[in-house]
């Protein structure tokens, strides 16, 4: 019998019991092989849940962003001789919006048995929390980081999502300021935003207002700086 690859979400705050379903826990704890984001937060999570095997004797490889495709055979071997597999994001569910996908294709090709496991997905929460519509949306990624692209960018957005679908992206933290202010110059005032920030954090902050809202009602600063945050709109 082949190995089953699993998905296999972590904390993006708050404790681990408070974030994580039993099922989780108990999987990863009896799980020999890791192939993670990012090995050293791979390892403190493994920690952090009290794996019973010594963390030296795992097998936690780092598979970065662009894993070759020898690379992915060699990590994916251990399924065929019936040794289970676990992908693990830095934070929240493999394969949205982090890597993953390139593996669990790899593992379909080759019959293996793909299993996602219960999770918290900042994606997700914002998208729920939001009050935007939740049975049309899109989750675009990341945006430009040139000043022209970026306004090019958010104007197509605004306008896709006249069409009545919400459209989700999110941005590296300490470019949120810059996101936030680029998005109220480019918005008409009636567009609503839905800022979520920290989502599972000892501070989150989720709002939606429109874009005059926003704009009449400024948030500190202190809200958005080096915060994660996901950003959904709706026009």
């Amino acid at each position: 019998m082949t190995g089953t690859l699993y998905l296999l979400p972590s904390p993006i705050g708050g404790t681990l019991y408070s974030s994580l379903p039993v099922e989780v826990i108990e999987t990863a704890r009896r799980i020999q092989h890791f192939l993670a984001e990012n090995a050293k937060s791979a390892r403190a999570f493994l920690k952090q849940l009290d794996h019973p095997t010594p963390l030296r004797e795992l097998s936690i490889v780092e598979i970065g962003h662009a894993p070759r495709e020898a690379d992915i055979a060699h990590w994916l071997a251990p399924l065929q001789d019936g040794a289970d597999i676990a992908i693990v994001s830095e934070a929240g569910c493999p394969a949205i919006a982090d890597p993953g996908a390139t593996l669990v294709a790899a593992a379909y090709r080759n019959g293996w048995m793909v299993r996602p496991l219960v999770g918290p997905s900042a994606i997700v929460l914002a998208l729920m929390a939001s009050g935007l519509n939740g049975q049309r949306f899109r989750f675009v990624g990341y945006l430009p980081i040139g000043a022209e692209e970026r306004a090019t960018a958010i104007r197509t957005l605004e306008r896709d999502s006249s069409k009545g679908e919400t459209q989700i992206f999110i941005e590296t933290p300490y470019r949120n300021e810059t996101l936030f202010a680029a998005i109220l110059a480019a918005c008409t005032p009636t567009t609503r935003l839905a800022l979520a920030v920290d989502v599972m954090g000892e501070r989150p902050f989720v709002q939606q207002r429109t874009v005059a809202e926003w704009r009449a009602r400024p948030i500190d600063v202190s809200t958005l700086e080096k915060r994660p945050a996901v950003y959904s709109l709706l026009a």
